[in-house]
């Protein structure tokens, strides 16, 4: 991890997360907010409360502070007993408006809720006018260099906002939240000298203290990473009041140290929610109505609960057979498969989705599992990166072609229909041409229903990026990535085509992009699905002719399909339960 400033180098992990690792530091005056944009009164009395907050800043807590601190435990920091150089109203939002912009993955979604949970509680208004947010937040990816380029692109054009500010009102203070805060630490702030706050994966809990120090003029950052779960008691507030669907994080980080991977440095450890938490959220889902969750992480699989001692037994995990890991074998613990068991049984009507998850972390039981109950989806997104077991080696995935291609044999065998996706990357690092044939040919083999195809984007502090060369041509690997991309939709549509003339269930979503007089919505395998807006008949009373709304289950002849989704008619109105008589 890099130094910032005068800031002592800390170990990438960090302490613990309560322990607080700050960065202020003071910046220029704002050119948009002049000594003349208030009446002379006004402006002393300000100057005044920025000088008492000033020295009560540099009276405060200096970073040695927070070291001898790291030494015992701590309670995770409480908002009402703030920092010796804050008081309880400054850390308050005093209806300010929040503006939050979200980017990357649908973990990047959830920290938005989260984000947001922790902002509302303190005082702050949320606003989707960006002309009139007081506040900022770009939830950030760093997974490659073009998710970064288009944030750098994004403050360019929110400086402009900044400087048109208007003197009557308070400044507009903008951070930069997730994986890229945590990545580029002090190059944020160095480059782009109108951000004013940088919070890490980990440091939502602090964005009232550090927008407080924004208030003087002053920039400041947290990017603590932690070994504990951070928001297990943190209700998310879920963004879209329409939704009918919510992803429910269950643990964060990773410890596979793929080659490729910067998520271990952005995301921090792997650590795990108390089972009881998740199910606490899962019901408040129900009870508001929502009829599918996704359980979230970054290899959700490897879901492992050791918050309570008597769980903790000496059992290690169970792998996928001819899979291995780059860590130690864990033992003790809840595991995923009692997690999803749990889940599923909290409502009926409600389906269950997970991802993303390692190809190493699918032993029987949760094959059985998923078999097993009709409200947990027959999906499985089952990432292959590469074909090639050379290359494989080298991304560090810990199985070869041979044993991932025996593992979707056996996830076939096991669920009946299941619906499969995918992750591939082109143009690795030392990635020949037969390399790329190799992968070609998996997705011919596999025939995978959805996919997610990238070229690779060498990240620093990765091993590739220490031990590995990347020598593939930018233009090689667009070659490679097209192939891929024309492969695969070729074998979706193939495999998407066993659906014509059959009857799915659909989840509504509400209505197409494309045409108004058209409703969409999602099947078990999570492939978008198009039928007519019509009246149809109800299962629980045929008398009645009904209208589909979202979050009602419709049954759907297929009629038609392409790589990536179905069309078909509608048939009726019916719930998970009734339904498993027709599909």
């Amino acid at each position: 991890m890099h130094p910032l400033q005068c800031v002592l180098q800390t170990q990438r992990w960090g302490p613990l997360a309560s322990v607080s690792w700050l960065l202020l530091r003071t910046c220029r005056a704002h050119s948009s907010v002049p000594s003349t944009a208030c009446p002379s009164s006004e402006r002393q009395q300000e100057d005044g409360v920025r000088k008492d907050f000033s020295s009560r800043l540099a009276s405060g807590p200096t970073f040695q502070h927070f070291l001898r601190s790291a030494s015992a435990p701590q309670e995770k920091p409480d908002m009402e007993d703030p920092p010796p150089y804050l008081t309880v109203d400054e850390l308050l939002g005093r209806q300010r408006k929040v503006y939050l912009e979200t980017y990357g993955c649908q973990m990047n979604v959830n920290d938005t809720e989260i984000a947001w949970s922790v902002l509302q509680k303190s005082g702050y208004l949320r606003t989707r006018n960006l002309q009139e947010a007081d506040v900022i937040l770009l939830v950030t990816c760093s997974i490659r260099e073009k998710a970064e380029q288009t944030i750098w692109n994004r403050l360019h054009q929110l400086k402009a906002l900044k400087t048109k500010r208007l003197r009557s009102q308070v400044p507009l203070r903008i951070g930069i939240l997730g994986c890229m805060a945590e990545r580029l630490k002090e190059e944020i702030l160095n480059r782009e000298k109108m951000v004013d706050i940088l919070a890490g994966p980990d440091a939502y809990r602090d964005l009232p203290r550090l927008l407080a120090v924004a208030e003087s003029g002053q920039q400041a950052a947290n990017v603590l990473l932690s070994l504990d779960e951070t928001y297990a008691d943190v209700m998310p507030v879920q963004t879209s009041p329409s939704a009918t669907s919510a992803f429910v994080s269950i643990m964060r980080g990773c410890d596979n140290m793929c080659s490729y991977c910067i998520v271990p440095f952005t995301r921090g450890r792997e650590r795990s929610r108390p089972v009881a938490s998740i199910l606490e959220e899962v019901r408040k889902l129900s009870e508001q109505g929502l009829k599918e969750v996704t359980l979230l992480g970054q290899n959700v699989n490897s879901f492992r609960d050791s918050s309570e001692v008597q769980f903790n037994n000496a059992v290690s995990t169970n792998l996928s057979r001819g899979f291995s890991t780059n860590y130690k074998p864990k033992q003790g613990g809840l595991r995923f498969a009692h997690l999803l068991d749990q889940v599923s049984r909290v409502d009926p009507e409600m389906r269950i989705r997970f991802t993303s998850p390692h190809p190493k972390d699918f032993p029987d039981e949760v094959l059985q599992l998923i078999h097993e109950r009709d409200n947990i989806c027959k999906q499985i997104h089952l990432p292959a990166q590469s074909g090639s077991s050379r290359v494989l080696e080298a991304m560090r995935r810990g199985y070869s072609r041979e044993a991932y291609v025996e593992l979707i044999h056996h996830i076939r065998e096991s669920i009946p229909g299941v619906s499969l996706s995918s992750d591939f990357i082109a143009g690795f690092c030392g990635e020949t041409e037969e390399d790329h044939l190799q992968t070609v040919s998996l997705l011919r083999e596999v025939q995978y229903n959805m996919g997610f195809l990238f070229a690779y984007s060498m990240r620093r502090k990765t091993r590739a990026y220490h031990r590995l060369k990347d020598d593939v041509p930018e233009e090689v690997k667009l070659r490679r990535l097209e192939e891929l991309i024309t492969v695969f939709r070729e074998e979706a549509t193939k495999a998407n085509m066993a659906s014509v003339g059959c009857t799915q269930l659909v989840l509504v979503e509400g209505h197409s992009k494309r045409s108004a007089t058209d409703l969409c919505g999602r099947n078990d395998g999570n492939l978008k699905v198009i039928f007519p807006d019509v009246e149809m008949e109800d299962v629980n009373n045929s008398e009645v002719k009904v209208r589909a709304q979202p979050g009602d289950y419709v049954l759907v002849k297929i009629t038609s399909t392409s790589s990536q989704t179905l069309k078909g008619h509608v048939l009726c109105r019916t719930t998970l339960k009734d339904s498993s008589v027709y599909c």
